[in-house]
């Protein structure tokens, strides 16, 4: 499916390979927009002009403009989707996936960026304390991932793609989930997904290769 939908991104953050394993689900090809952090790219006018909290991923549709990996996930699904499987319109399925979206959002990717972001870019050695509260968010998915294929039953959904973006960018960190049974099988599962490796995986290992050595795993 081609259709006017501008993407800026970098392939490293997670919550732009969400996005990404978004649009692959469902056949969706953007117009992307490399944004170069580390140049300072998000600090153009231009940019600002479109989003001025200068972050990525932004996603521009006609008139409407929006970041936030996860309302991106769940816009996409729900507008371009063949049915409503990713993004459920049933209030109460929609419920829980909106739960594991904002459990990635504030718990499981929050807790590993409070570990990761000060030795990656301030140049702190890591605290390694900080670990345990990632290592409790994992036994908490491991457990709701007990008896299913992913994290809200049978199938997939956008909930899927923004917990295992997450989770890649901590596994090609050095982080080991091997103790966690049903984890570790849904990330396998996660690994067929279409377009997993050239929009996760590729972006992730980079970020990885960037910050591994200073963490310290």
């Amino acid at each position: 499916m081609s259709v006017p939908v501008d993407l800026y991104y970098t392939d490293i953050s997670a919550p732009c390979r969400a996005v990404l394993l978004t649009a692959e689900s469902i056949g969706l090809k953007f117009n992307k927009k490399v944004i170069n952090l580390s140049a300072g790219e998000q600090h153009k006018p231009e940019f600002l002009a479109l989003n001025p909290q200068h972050c990525v991923p932004t996603m521009v549709d006609g008139d409407l403009i929006l970041w936030e990996s996860r309302p991106i996930c769940s816009y996409l699904a729900s507008q371009y989707g063949n049915d409503d499987s990713l993004y459920p319109k049933d209030p109460k399925k929609r419920a829980e996936v909106d739960r594991f979206l904002y459990f990635d959002m504030g718990t499981f990717y929050h807790r590993w960026g409070k570990f990761m972001y000060p030795p990656a870019f301030k140049g702190q050695q890591p605290d390694h304390s900080l670990l345990e509260p990632v290592r409790e968010a994992c036994g908490w998915l491991d457990s709701w991932l007990e008896g299913k294929d992913y994290v809200t039953g049978s199938n997939v959904t956008v909930a899927d793609f923004s917990l295992i973006a997450s989770l890649t960018t901590m596994t090609e960190m050095g982080f080991n989930i091997d103790q966690w049974k049903n984890l570790s099988v849904w990330a396998k599962l996660c690994k067929d997904l279409p377009g997993y490796h050239e929009a996760n995986h590729v972006g992730a290992a980079k970020f990885g290769a960037f910050v591994k050595s200073k963490l310290q795993l």
